[in-house]
């Protein structure tokens, strides 16, 4: 009696709310001893789209997009195990089976290649990746709105411009003839030759890609730190929490599931290369660092008409990759219980 009375004197939103809860708990007690039959699971999910259905038509051209661009061409995965000829077409073709496979673990160069993008993906997993956590946890502990929205125009310009100006402004800042900034750099005793020095242009390329991307990396990262509760930091403050506890004890543990998920996807590129950077950064005297997996594709697939060969390149890296996004979704979901799947 007194459990009604005091439902009276609820407001009819929450009155709303606790009946919710309770058809929530009825239909979860129900599933647990009556389970559904695939049926009823198949018109639960109708029910579902169709309350839903104006998101589902929103996501129809999305999904014809997909449909054409990135699943229609992967039946070209079959040259890779053909002999292609653009006379006779993927079709037509003579099909070799593993032919293509066997070749590519003979050659030399791909394998040079493959160490290389290896190489260069680590260093800036190593680094790029807490760059931009670190980056976003500075922007986020700056409390003047205005000069917090000037460096975050600042830091994500970079990934809007084009490799190729930036390749021009590297060439022009370094030259070791005409350089301005290698002459500074130099006139404190650095030995520097960026273009010629297989480790120094490593570095360079690193760099390089950190300064272009570790603005736009740290967008993720604020997004999820303006998630976080201002009661928290108010708590913190009245418990006189110092800038760096706050940091340590609420922005770091909230960032966990977004870096988590990120670190996953970044060691799913493991084997991708940035083609037009290493493209257009290629001297004669970087060659043996620059030249990673993209730029051989280009160089075999376009400049020699090797399309079954390559076309094996990519399948095999895709390959590796599936298999590393997939290992480390497991071990993350041991280790943290945050995963992509």
């Amino acid at each position: 009696m007194e459990a009604v009375i005091e439902e009276k004197k609820l407001s009819r939103k929450d009155q709303r709310k606790i009946l919710k809860e309770k058809k929530k708990k009825a239909k979860s007690l129900m599933e647990q001893y009556h389970p559904m039959t695939r049926k009823e699971k198949f018109k639960n999910l109708l029910r579902e789209i169709w309350a839903h259905r104006v998101f589902y038509i929103m996501l129809v051209p999305s999904f014809i997009l997909l449909l054409i661009f990135a699943y229609k061409p992967m039946y070209g995965i079959v040259l890779a195990f053909k002999k292609y000829s653009p006379r006779l077409g993927i079709l037509g073709s003579k099909w070799v089976g593993f032919q293509n496979f066997e070749t590519l673990f003979a050659m030399e160069g791909f394998w040079s290649a493959f160490k290389n993008t290896i190489v260069l993906n680590l260093l800036k997993l190593v680094f790029g990746f807490p760059a931009s956590i670190l980056l976003a946890l500075m922007i986020n502990a700056i409390h003047n709105k205005f000069f917090k929205n000037a460096i975050q125009t600042v830091v994500y310009l970079p990934h809007f411009i084009s490799w190729v100006v930036v390749s021009g402004l590297i060439f022009s800042l370094l030259n070791e003839r005409t350089g301005s900034l290698h002459r500074l750099l130099t006139s404190f005793g650095l030995n520097l030759h960026v273009f010629s020095d297989g480790k120094q242009f490593l570095t360079l390329l690193v760099i390089s890609d950190i300064w272009k991307e570790v603005g736009w990396g740290a967008i993720i990262y604020l997004a999820a730190l303006s998630g976080v509760s201002a009661d928290l930091y108010e708590a913190a403050e009245i418990d006189g929490a110092s800038i760096w506890q706050k940091i340590q004890y609420i922005d770091i543990p909230s960032l966990i599931p977004t870096a988590m998920m990120v670190f996953i996807l970044d060691c799913g590129k493991m084997l991708a290369s940035d083609t037009n950077k290493a493209l257009v950064m290629q001297t004669p005297g970087n060659i043996p660092t620059s030249d990673i997996i993209g730029v051989y594709v280009y160089n075999v697939g376009l400049g020699s008409g090797q399309f079954s060969y390559t076309a094996a390149i990519g399948l095999f890296i895709n390959i590796i990759n599936f298999i590393l996004i997939v290992s480390v979704n497991q071990l993350s979901k041991r280790m943290t219980d945050v995963g992509l799947f």
